[in-house]
């Protein structure tokens, strides 16, 4: 018998931070963000480096839906409004940087990967850097060490590379909120005209407008979908058969094939991987 989920727990929002100064030129900020909370949509006259440094967040913005673990990091531009959730919780890392000091990718919200190396400097610079670039290093850094830590991880971000990896996120009535149900619930099965009926649609009109708006068929969308969930169950420590029956597979060994052909390793290896970045 396929196991029913139950009714998901309500997200609560967080208050976002009070009177925070420009960064001069970088500023980092260390958080935790629980499970089932997010921070509501904003923006900043600054860029924004988001880093889980473990867990898994989501980062939305412009139409796109980012999910990061502690191998990727999203690119917000400064003016930009997004919006920050965990479904299992995380820590994270926000490097804020003025919008003089590093152009970066513009107009759009950005996947990165993070290499090892940079992984290490922001971690560093949550320990060395202040959350306000207008007070002093911390006592374990002089102004030196901080100067050359900043410009370490300035010259850094300058070279990371877009990794084409979002998940479109379609803005017209009743697509958006069709996204929302499918998001809380990838067992959901109501297939095309399923959905089409409800919207009160064709299913001509329905895969037409999703097509435009998202550049993809909804099928193709909701493999997609199944993926991000399972990266985020997976880093969140949840073991293979729980993901494959939380993303509705028949089998683990069905799950198991789907994002070993997409990630090119097994969801066991991977799952290991994000245990040890913790």
């Amino acid at each position: 018998m396929k196991r029913q989920p139950g009714p998901p727990m309500p997200w609560q929002p967080l208050r976002l931070p009070e009177d925070q100064a420009p960064p001069r030129p970088l500023a980092v900020r260390v958080q935790s963000l629980p499970a089932h909370h997010h921070f509501p949509e904003h923006r900043h006259p600054w860029h924004q480096f988001v880093y889980a440094s473990s867990g898994v967040l989501t980062v939305t913005a412009a139409g796109q839906c980012f999910v990061i673990a502690p191998q990727q990091a999203v690119w917000v531009p400064a003016g930009l409004p997004h919006r920050t959730a965990s479904l299992l919780g995380a820590e994270f890392r926000s490097l804020y940087v003025d919008a003089q000091a590093l152009a970066g990718p513009q107009g759009q919200c950005t996947l990165l990967a993070v290499t090892p190396f940079l992984r290490a400097l922001i971690l560093e610079a949550g320990e060395l850097l202040p959350a306000d670039p207008a007070g002093p290093p911390t006592p374990a850094a002089t102004d030196e060490e901080a100067r050359h830590l900043t410009a370490l991880i300035l010259a850094r971000l300058a070279r990371l590379q877009p990794l084409p990896a979002s998940l479109p996120w379609p803005q017209a009535a009743g697509l958006g909120e069709m996204c929302e149900a499918l998001y809380a619930n990838p067992t959901d099965e109501r297939d095309l005209a399923a959905w089409a009926a409800q919207l009160h649609q064709s299913g001509r009109t329905l895969s037409r407008h999703f097509q435009r708006e998202t550049g993809m068929t909804l099928r193709a969308w909701r493999q997609r979908l199944r993926l991000f969930k399972a990266v985020e169950l997976l880093a969140g420590g949840q073991d293979v058969t729980q993901v494959a029956l939380a993303l509705g597979y028949a089998s683990p060994s069905a799950f198991t094939a789907m994002f070993r052909q997409t990630m090119g390793q097994r969801p066991s290896a991977y799952r290991q991987q994000m245990r040890e970045m913790r």
